[in-house]
């Protein structure tokens, strides 16, 4: 091993060190691996950006534009209302995990699963079916469906570059297909029963909400008048909420936090931070003497109450309610806040939103759907989609057109995507400000950052020397399970790496392993794919898990129920038809 290896091998395992630690944002984690590379000389100074015009980015970009031009569109809400006619939950779920595969097959994943959760919740709940044994497959699907075609998914896009760096000639747009299609039959086949093993107890059933999710955070203060002055913390709880509604904390002596026992006893201005169902907490207001803070009352006229989820693209993100001024500016109010079934007792005007966070707020009734797309945030309740019948198909014909001018080979997928981001926008189907808010920005950093350090750690050969040692660790066990191993391998790296990342630092490494072994590259680049695309057993891995998280009332040990026998099956039937259509 030469210095320079040594060093590249430094500076990719405090990568993927940092990664997995999750201390600090992906996106500034390949920022100061690039920094790292520059300084330690492996990375030349007038290489150092070129990156970021690399055909990938332009790809990711362009393709999440084409994505929010038909998200915007309504399109996709009108043509699924045939769904309502369905009443078997086997039947409706089978249905709604088809229809997301096949939409995320040509927009990204996490576009083609916003549009369908509030679809999937206002189904679920006519249905009698729990929201949480319905939106985890749904995350599922809109993974797997993204294996299918080269821009449903980003490690499709990289991994096609980087078998246009070895082979002069990328993946087209349909290679991915027959695998794809494959893993998402045998995906759909069991997504459609095993649904069951999700918790069904995550979700209420009260009257006049959509919806209802355990575990929200929302903050109150004791009136003067208030029959609970005098009255202890198990008072509250037991006889004035019926056990709906835990005090997590109370805040009192100048802003001081204590988390109360049951004999504590409360005073008047006393803020109590309340964990349970929202829904008992209108009925606890009126009968406890409690004003909740942050809100001007629930139910007044010209008001209204809506639940949202916060985006993983949403400016909201690492903010908070007071940061943000989010009444001062945007004219609503703050008045709960659920994280995934986890414990918080934070002061709730202070609480850093995260990703699938699911809020409570109060505002104008009419601008409210506006506020909160502006926010990066989606409803959750109905909301009311303008479908411009003479443009609605166009943001869709656009798309196709980017789409066969790939597959006929007109065009390469870099300037036929970015031409069709350009069309969205100057057609009016997505306004120019919107275009820019649909670029996740930080996949678009950790993808500039990266991609010289994955070019370094080939020039210097580390990467032949890893593939090296892979290609003598692999040569003692038959060619299917060698190839499974990396698919493996690459499965298990997408939780703690970005699936972007997975791909960057695998590819080559399983490609030159191919070499060594004097094996056609192309079957270890396919599995590299799938298995940075498969992120089945975390929250955090990919967005779309995290979306749902909130939303569903999830904690991290419930993906490994759907997730774990999801993946054996990826794992198996991944193998099993890679060999069976790529040549080895």
């Amino acid at each position: 091993m030469t210095f320079e290896q040594g060093l590249a091998f430094t500076i990719l395992g405090a990568t993927i060190l940092m990664f997995a630690l999750d201390k600090l944002r992906y996106d500034l984690v390949a920022l100061l691996s690039l920094s790292a590379g520059i300084l330690a000389g492996l990375v030349p100074p007038e290489k150092a950006f070129h990156g970021f015009s690399d055909p990938v980015v332009v790809v990711v970009a362009a393709a999440l534009v084409v994505s929010a031009g038909i998200e915007r569109s309504g399109v996709i809400e009108h043509l699924m209302k045939p769904l309502a006619a369905l009443k078997s939950p086997d039947a409706l779920i089978c249905t709604l995990v088809a229809l997301v595969m096949v939409l995320s097959a040509f927009m990204k994943n996490i576009g083609a699963l916003a549009i369908f959760i509030p679809l999937s919740i206002r189904l679920a709940r006519a249905g009698g079916i729990p929201v949480s044994q319905i939106l985890m497959p749904l995350s599922f699907a809109s993974l797997l469906g993204g294996v299918m075609t080269l821009i449903g998914t980003s490690p499709n896009i990289i991994v096609s570059r980087v078998r246009l760096e070895l082979t002069g000639k990328p993946f087209t747009m349909f290679d991915f297909t027959p695998v794809g299609l494959g893993i998402c039959l045998a995906g759909i086949g069991f997504l459609a029963f095993a649904w069951r093993v999700l918790p069904k107890d995550r979700q209420g059933s009260g009257s006049g909400s959509e919806f209802r999710i355990e575990d929200y955070l929302a903050e109150v203060r004791i009136e003067a008048h208030s029959p609970l002055i005098g009255a202890t913390v198990a008072d509250l709880e037991q006889l004035f909420s019926g056990g709906a509604v835990t005090v997590a904390a109370i805040i009192r002596d100048h802003g001081h936090r204590y988390v109360p026992g049951g004999h504590w006893e409360f005073s008047e201005n006393d803020v109590l931070v309340l964990e349970g169902d929202p829904m008992a907490l209108k009925p606890l207001l009126d009968t406890a003497g409690l004003v909740l803070m942050g809100g001007g009352g629930l139910g007044s006229e010209d008001t209204t109450v809506m639940e949202a989820v916060v985006m993983p693209n949403s400016p909201l993100v690492g903010s908070s309610a007071v940061r943000s001024a989010m009444r001062r500016r945007h004219g609503i109010a703050l008045l709960a806040i659920s994280r995934g079934g986890r414990h918080m007792i934070e002061r709730l005007r202070q609480t850093e939103f995260k990703a699938g966070d699911v809020l409570v707020v109060e505002g104008n009734g009419e601008a409210m759907p506006g506020t909160l797309a502006q926010l990066g945030c989606l409803p959750l309740g109905q909301k009311a989609m303008p479908l411009a019948r003479k443009s609605a198909l166009l943001p869709v014909a656009i798309a196709f057109g980017a789409m066969l001018s790939v597959a006929l080979g007109l065009m390469p997928v870099a300037p036929a995507f970015f031409l069709a981001a350009v069309a969205m926008i100057l057609l009016g189907c997505l306004p120019l400000r919107d275009a820019y808010e649909a670029v996740h920005w930080p996949i678009i950093l950790l993808l500039g950052a990266l991609i010289p350090i994955s070019d370094a750690m080939k020039s210097t050969g580390a990467s032949d020397l890893l593939a090296g040692w892979l290609a003598m660790a692999a040569s003692q066990v038959p060619v299917p399970m060698a190839l499974g191993l990396v698919l493996l391998a690459s499965m298990l790296l997408a939780p703690f790496l970005h699936h972007a990342a997975t791909v960057l630092l695998m590819g080559p490494v399983a490609a030159g392993m191919a070499v060594k072994m004097g094996l056609a590259v192309d079957p270890f680049l396919m599995a590299v794919a799938l298995g940075a695309a498969s992120d089945f057993l975390t929250p955090i891995g990919h967005q779309c898990n995290t979306l749902v998280m909130g939303v569903g009332g999830y904690r991290f040990g419930d993906y490994w129920r759907l997730g774990l026998p999801l993946s054996v099956i990826v794992l198996v039937s991944g193998t099993v038809l890679i060999l069976m259509v790529w040549p080895i």
